[in-house]
Parts: structure tokens; C-alpha cells; sequence
């Protein structure tokens, strides 16, 4: 892998045109992988990203290519970051596997547990599939006639899997710095741990930055991280840090009074404005979540050990709820949520 190498970010939403304009911002060959509507607005006026820092680039569009059908994309592809939802991972492999060179590495930049193992099931044998987390929100913003805009709205190092000689290297950029881990699996479900606010944040209808400074709320939370640590700890499954935290830990800092924890918790509060969970998204734009990946990853470990999981099951059927009713997150309060 050198800085030359060819870039493709497969499926180009929010974490991945905001990785792609970092990289392409750095001077790497990028392509994005994207829907028609996406791909005609950057066409026509550009990208922007920012980081938290308040750090801006804006790219011209010949600073990188887009395209909106994989076989185009993928063709020529060294590195191929896939971005797209957990349900659609199985689909991306078996385009990639058609479509993409036979030495490519592919790199899993998505939330939950199972991604990688997925890819592998369906990649070529000689195309090698990582694990990777990113651990930061990033806010769209799209503007009638004007770039489409990618914040990054909290802090966090990327992390990837040992393995591949010089891939750090490339992928290591101004606004979205990475990092190498020997343990990925267990980088994942401390990841998977965070992730369990997406479907607070979505039920509560709440920016992040409000709904974790209540400490209502983060009880709530806190109570699903015991939940989901006792049953990974009955399965044998041990969780990474958090952002320097042990997982054991977390959900005691998330118990402190309100001036203790903004006290203690200054990373995890670093959240900008009106971020979002992923699940807020999803749930406002009338589509399928994630929770069957999350929040349904330790129902299953659950299930297996036979260990009763009552707060998951219940939230995992409020989002459920929300998704069948089409009609956007439910906005409701936490005193609704304990079952």
C-alpha cells in the first residue's frame, strides 16, 4: 500500500463522504461510491468537510471521482472502504467480489459486530477483508446550490486491523486520524457498547448533546451496558476500552450526578450542536435501523446463554414500533422506556 493507491468508499453516505473528503483532501485517489442524487450534487458544486476542531477543506469536484454504478467504481480498486448499512453488507461483498480486483483489501467501516465476517463469507479468497470502527458522528447538511456539507460532530481515532503493510499510512489524514489495533473483535463491541444510545437518541428525539447531558437518560444507558456486559461476559466476549475507559467502569461515570459527570466526561460530551444518532436518521427518513445489529446482537447472546435481557428487548421494540409506524422517532421521555 502506498499514498498512490486507488481508493473506493462503497456506499458514500455521511461517515463515508466525510472519510472521502478527508482523504481526497490529503491528495489521495478517491472514488465514491454513491446514490445518483449525492453524486449530481457534488457534481455540480463540490464537497466540504469540517472536523471538530472547526478545521474546513473544500474540494473541487475533480479532486475526486464519483460514481454511481459499482462496476464502474470498483474496477481498479486497491482499497475499498465499505460504508454502507449493516443489512446491505452481504450485497456490497458480492458486488465486490464481482466487480473488484482480486488483491484488493476491503475495510469495514461500519457499526455493529458482524461485518467483517460477512464480507469474508462472500469476498473473493484472495480479496482480504478487515475490521475497522469509526468512532465519531458526522452531520450532513444539504443546501438548494450549494456543496453538500459533512461535519464531524464528536472526537475519536479510527481504528483498523493489524496486518496490511502500509495501510495506516494511507488512510491516516488531517481530520480523520487512524490507528492500528491487535484486537479488533474486542475494539467492536466496546463500540457496540456506545452504539445502544443510537436507539435512546432515536426514541428520545433529542440531540445527543441534550439527551446525555440528563442524567435520566444516562442511567437508562447505563443500565443497558450492564445488561449487555454481563451477558458478553457469559459468552466469553470481552469489550476494548471506550475511549480509555473500562467498559465495567462506563456505566458508573454515566450514573454520576450531572455536575460530576460534565466534570469527568469532557471527550464524551464533545459533541457539536444538534448531532444526531444514526438511528435518528434513519428512523426520520422512514427506513430500516440498525437495531437488529446492535441492540439484537446481545439479544442474541442472550438467547444462547439463556439469560433474560429486559431493557434491550424492550427498546429493541419501541424502535421496531417506530419503524412500523412510519411516522419518524417517537419523542418519547425515559420515564416510558424501563419495561
Amino acid at each position: 500500500m502506498n499514498p498512490s493507491s486507488r481508493i473506493v468508499v462503497a456506499g458514500a453516505g455521511s461517515v463515508g463522504c466525510y472519510l472521502g473528503g478527508c482523504l481526497a483532501a490529503a491528495g489521495r485517489d478517491v472514488t465514491l461510491l454513491l446514490r445518483p442524487a449525492l453524486a449530481a450534487a457534488i457534481d455540480h458544486h463540490g464537497l466540504r468537510v469540517r472536523d471538530l476542531d472547526g478545521g474546513g477543506r473544500a474540494l473541487d469536484r475533480r479532486a475526486l471521482r464519483l460514481a454511481t454504478e459499482p462496476s464502474a467504481a470498483l474496477g481498479e480498486a486497491e482499497i475499498i472502504l465499505v460504508t454502507v448499512k449493516c443489512g446491505a453488507t452481504g450485497e456490497m461483498a458480492r458486488l465486490i467480489a464481482r466487480h473488484a480486483p482480486n488483491e484488493a483489501i476491503v475495510v469495514s467501516l461500519q457499526n455493529g459486530v458482524a461485518n467483517p465476517d460477512t464480507l469474508r463469507a462472500e469476498l473473493a479468497p484472495s480479496q482480504r477483508a478487515l475490521a475497522g470502527m469509526v468512532p465519531f458522528n458526522v452531520v450532513p447538511s444539504r443546501r438548494q446550490g450549494e456543496a453538500p456539507r459533512f461535519f464531524r460532530a464528536s472526537s475519536g481515532t479510527v481504528q483498523i486491523a493489524r496486518g496490511i503493510a502500509g495501510l495506516k499510512g494511507v488512510l491516516d489524514v488531517a481530520g480523520a486520524p487512524v490507528a492500528e489495533h491487535g484486537d479488533m473483535p474486542a475494539v467492536l463491541w466496546g463500540k457496540l457498547l456506545l452504539n445502544l444510545n443510537n436507539a435512546l437518541n432515536a426514541i428520545s428525539d433529542l440531540p445527543l448533546a441534550a439527551q446525555l447531558a440528563d442524567r435520566r437518560w444516562r442511567r437508562l444507558l447505563a443500565a443497558q451496558i450492564d445488561e449487555a456486559l454481563a451477558i458478553l461476559n457469559l459468552n466469553g466476549i470481552v469489550a476494548a476500552r471506550i475511549e480509555g475507559v473500562p467498559p465495567g467502569a462506563l456505566s458508573g461515570i454515566l450514573r454520576l450526578p450531572d455536575f460530576l459527570f460534565h466534570r469527568l466526561a469532557r471527550r464524551m460530551l464533545a459533541i457539536a450542536g444538534e448531532s444526531r444518532s444514526s438511528m435518528w436518521d434513519d428512523l426520520s427518513l422512514r427506513r430500516t435501523t440498525e437495531i437488529d445489529y446492535l441492540q439484537g446482537a446481545i439479544l442474541r447472546l442472550a438467547h444462547a446463554v439463556g439469560r433474560p435481557a429486559p431493557l434491550t428487548r424492550r427498546i429493541v421494540s419501541l424502535v421496531k414500533s417506530a419503524e412500523a409506524e412510519g411516522r419518524g422517532p417517537p419523542g418519547l421521555g425515559p420515564e416510558a422506556i424501563r419495561p
